[in-house]
């Protein structure tokens, strides 16, 4: 016959049981309530608005399947190419603010529309018209000349063209490295001549063929031709040197003030996007872009990974817009 104590310990055990499985029972209902609102719960669509092959594409290419990886959904790269970057950005603008249309854009997105005429419906707040992640890279801009021009330093560049005016090629008319040659050529005295390409590819061909002697430049598209001789660096248009190519002289150490002008990239969503979801991305970005081979594989695009609190890609944006919108208007510099 069972005692009091046991019966008491029997039904405590049963009560525990009871407790336990209702437990797991309100889990198993709260769960999937719990994905049905948590983000993400869908594939994210990451748009670049340049062509397929950039160094744009293919860092969004990098950033999306290291997303996916530790999101648990499809992060999918969608370009959406056209006027400066502008048809892509304003695709992301008018998104739901629901974190699932992203944009990765570079420092082209803060002028795009001082140098491009938009028509109506088309452009876009480039300050308050996105909510900001994410600064994913820095990309320093070098000068940079064809082995077969013979320039052997900025100092020669400068004396050479005012005997006879040179060329430099751009990846376009109101590009970051268009304003930056403009810049240098205000200061240096240079007689240059500008000769706009449609991207990266076909203007550093021309100088790899001798075509037009100088190009200014992000470090990619190069680097792999300066073993070669077919390509020289010049100087560097950043406040310091270099990691990526530490031998190369800022132009300010030779004597140049005033013309820093760095590449970068960042990741935005729509205006509106919530305060938990951009805050999800950023830590998530944030260590993609300490993990080893992202840090190698940016090098290898020219970039440095940089990081940091949404605030920071916020001023950059702002700070680009202020300064080089000066710039572009004060050299009259549009795009095609």
């Amino acid at each position: 016959m069972p005692t009091p104590t046991s019966t008491r310990s029997a039904l405590t055990r049963r009560h525990a049981l009871a407790l336990t499985a209702a437990a797991l029972g309100l889990g198993a209902v709260a769960q999937p309530a719990l994905a049905q609102g948590g983000y993400p719960n869908k594939p994210i669509t990451l748009v670049v608005a340049y062509p397929a092959g950039g160094d744009t594409d293919a860092m969004a290419r990098l950033f999306a399947e290291k997303l996916q990886g530790r999101l648990g959904q499809p992060v999918v790269v969608d370009n959406r190419p056209g006027a400066s970057g502008i048809i892509g950005s304003a695709f992301v603008s008018k998104a739901p603010a629901d974190g699932y249309t992203l944009l990765l854009a570079p420092s082209t997105f803060s002028i795009a529309q001082l140098v491009m005429k938009t028509g109506p419906g088309s452009g876009y707040d480039v300050l308050n018209g996105f909510t900001p992640i994410i600064q994913t890279v820095t990309m320093p801009m070098f000068v940079a000349a064809s082995g077969a021009s013979g320039i052997k330093d900025i100092k020669d560049l400068v004396a050479q063209s005012k005997a006879k005016p040179l060329t430099y090629a751009t990846p376009g008319s109101g590009s970051p490295m268009h304003i930056l040659a403009a810049m240098f050529t205000k200061a240096s005295g240079a007689d240059l001549a500008h000769v706009p390409y449609r991207g990266v590819a076909p203007a550093v061909n021309d100088v790899l063929g001798g075509h037009v002697p100088l190009t200014f430049m992000t470090l990619g598209p190069v680097a792999p031709h300066l073993a070669t001789g077919k390509v020289k660096l010049l100087g560097v248009a950043d406040t310091h040197r270099s990691t990526l190519a530490p031998d190369v002289p800022t132009l300010a150490e030779l004597g140049y003030k005033d013309i820093e002008l760095t590449a970068w990239q960042g990741l935005f969503g729509p205006k509106g996007l919530s305060a938990d979801i951009v805050k999800t991305l950023n830590t998530h970005m944030n260590d993609i872009l300490k993990m080893p081979d992202v840090v190698s594989k940016v090098g290898t695009f020219g970039g440095l990974p940089l990081g940091g609190d949404p605030a920071r890609l916020e001023k950059s944006n702002a700070a680009d817009l202020a300064r080089f919108g000066k710039v572009v208007k004060d050299f009259g510099i549009q795009a095609d």
